[in-house]
C-alpha cells in the first residue's frame, strides 16, 4: 500500500539524518529508544545529548494508528475516528548561542474515510541573527519549493510566518522558513507528487543545517550571551507547549510523553520583564522577530 512506501521512506530518512548529524557533531552518538503505541504501531526516538556542538537534540520516527478522540475528530472535521500517521520530527538545541535552534518535520496522515495528506516544514530560530545565513536558508527553502511549483515558497513561507508565531508575545519564533499541512491529491497534484515534494524537503534539511553548524560551532561567546540563549529557549518552550500541533496531536492520540517533549531544551530561563539593550545584537535579533520579512532580499 501507499502508506507502506511512505513509512519505509520515513524510517530510512531518520537513519540517514542521524548519520549526517553525528558526523557533523563529532562528539557523541545518538541513543536509540524504541517504543510501542497504546493502540497500534510505535516509534523510534533517537536522542543526542552533550555532544561537541549539540547540547540536546532528537530525531523521532513514528508510525501509529488507532482511533481519534471525539474532541480531535471535531478539530479535524473528520467523520471516521480511525487513523494512521507516520513521520519524522527533528529539533536541535546547540551549546553555542551562535548556532541556531532548528526544527523540521515531515509527516503523512491517513483518515479512516480514505482521505490522506502530507504536512511538514522547516524553520530556523537564531539566538543571534546572522542576516546572510537567514537569507541563504530561505534561498535553500525556495529552491526546494520551486522545483515542484512556483506557488509553494510564497504560500508556505507565509504559512510558516503565521504558524511559528507566539501570539502572546507578538513575535515570531525565529526567522521562519516553510510550513505546510493537508497537502492532498487535487486536480493539479497527485498524492505521489506531494510525496516527492516532501522527500525533497526532508533531504534539504541536513545540508543547510550541518553547514551552519560547521560555520558557527567555534565562534566565541560569553556568559551574558549564554543568558540570552536561555531566554530565547524559554520562548521556544512557550511555543511548543502552547501552540505546536505536533505536541497537541501526540498528547491527544496517546503518544509517548518522553518522545513528544524531546523538543524541549535541557536548560531554559524566564527573566521577569526582560528588556534588550538599545542597539545591541540582542535587540537586532528581537527586531527581526516579525512576520512578512522578505528574507530572500533582506541584504
Amino acid at each position: 500500500m501507499f502508506r507502506d512506501e511512505v513509512e519505509a521512506f520515513m524510517r530510512q530518512f531518520q537513519m540517514d539524518l542521524v548519520r549526517d548529524l553525528e558526523n557533523c557533531d563529532g562528539g557523541t552518538t545518538f541513543q536509540t529508544d524504541e517504543w510501542q503505541h497504546a493502540e497500534h504501531g510505535g516509534g523510534i526516538t533517537r536522542i543526542i545529548e552533550h555532544g561537541a556542538v549539540l547540547e540536546k537534540g532528537g530525531v523521532n520516527f513514528s508510525a501509529v494508528g488507532g482511533q481519534l478522540s471525539p474532541q480531535f475528530l471535531k478539530m479535524l472535521e473528520m467523520p471516521d475516528p480511525n487513523f494512521f500517521a507516520t513521520g519524522v520530527s527533528v529539533v536541535m538545541h546547540p551549546h553555542n548561542p551562535m548556532v541556531p535552534i532548528t526544527h523540521m518535520n515531515v509527516r503523512y496522515f491517513e483518515a479512516g474515510d480514505g482521505k490522506a495528506w502530507f504536512g511538514g516544514g522547516i524553520d530556523l530560530t537564531p539566538i543571534y541573527l546572522d542576516l546572510k545565513q537567514a537569507q541563504e536558508f530561505h534561498k535553500a527553502m525556495k529552491a526546494v519549493c520551486d522545483k515542484h511549483h512556483p506557488s509553494y515558497y510564497p504560500e508556505f513561507k507565509k504559512w510558516a510566518d503565521d504558524y511559528f508565531f507566539n501570539v502572546h508575545r507578538n513575535e515570531t519564533r525565529g526567522v521562519g522558513g516553510i510550513f505546510f499541512d493537508r497537502l492532498m491529491a487535487t486536480d493539479e497534484f497527485t498524492l505521489q507528487q506531494r510525496f516527492e515534494f516532501v522527500k525533497d524537503v526532508a533531504y534539504a534539511f541536513a545540508p543547510f543545517y550541518t553547514s551552519i553548524m560547521k560555520q558557527n560551532r567555534d565562534l566565541p561567546y560569553n556568559e551574558d550571551q549564554k543568558k540570552w540563549q536561555l531566554i530565547r529557549r524559554g520562548r521556544y518552550v512557550e511555543f511548543n507547549l502552547v501552540y505546536d500541533r505536533g505536541t497537541k496531536f501526540g498528547l491527544m492520540t496517546g503518544g509517548r510523553i518522553e518522545s513528544i517533549l524531546m523538543s524541549l531544551p535541557e536548560l531554559a530561563s524566564w527573566v521577569y520583564n526582560h528588556k534588550t539593550e538599545p542597539d545591541s545584537p540582542e535587540e537586532l535579533t528581537q527586531n527581526y522577530l516579525k512576520k512578512d520579512i522578505d528574507w530572500i532580499n533582506v541584504l
